[in-house]
């Protein structure tokens, strides 16, 4: 007996793979649609750190003689960073330390698709000595550490 006796169709196995290849694509095409955008980025930096310098001004936006040695009669003292690109809004910490003593925190919020900012103390004679800046990610990554002094 044959399929043609019973009325019942032969089964094409071409047209059958044909329809099961289309569909494979089509759910993995669905599959990318439904991804999230950041996927397979998880360990990509929000903000990629340019320039980190310590300096006595900031002028025009840009940092002005920078130095790792700074007199106290100057007054202030400027942390200058500049973050490019941006991928999304985010922000970064400039901690303050003197000796290994916490002295301030600056939250600084940095926007897309670059952006440079800035935390400044101001210096007494109290102040003489080693001093270091902790530039941190959101998730208190550590970028980079500025080290400097303050004398006479």
């Amino acid at each position: 007996m044959t399929a043609s006796d019973n009325n019942i169709p032969d089964f094409d196995t071409r047209k059958c793979s044909g329809l099961f290849f289309r569909l494979l694509i089509s759910w993995g095409l669905v599959g990318l649609l439904i991804m999230p955008v950041s996927a397979g980025s998880a360990d990509q930096p929000l903000m990629v750190l340019a320039e980190a310098v310590m300096c006595e001004e900031i002028s025009s936006f840009r940092p002005v003689n920078p130095a790792v040695v700074f007199s106290v009669s100057q007054g202030e003292v400027f942390c200058f960073t500049a973050f490019d690109p941006v991928y999304e809004k985010t922000a970064v910490l400039h901690n303050w330390y003197k000796k290994d003593k916490l002295i301030f925190s600056m939250r600084l919020v940095l926007s897309v698709p670059k952006w440079s900012s800035f935390s400044r103390v101001q210096m007494r004679d109290a102040d003489k000595g080693p001093w270091r800046v902790e530039i941190r990610d959101e998730d208190n990554k550590l970028l980079k550490t500025l080290r400097f002094c303050m004398s006479d």
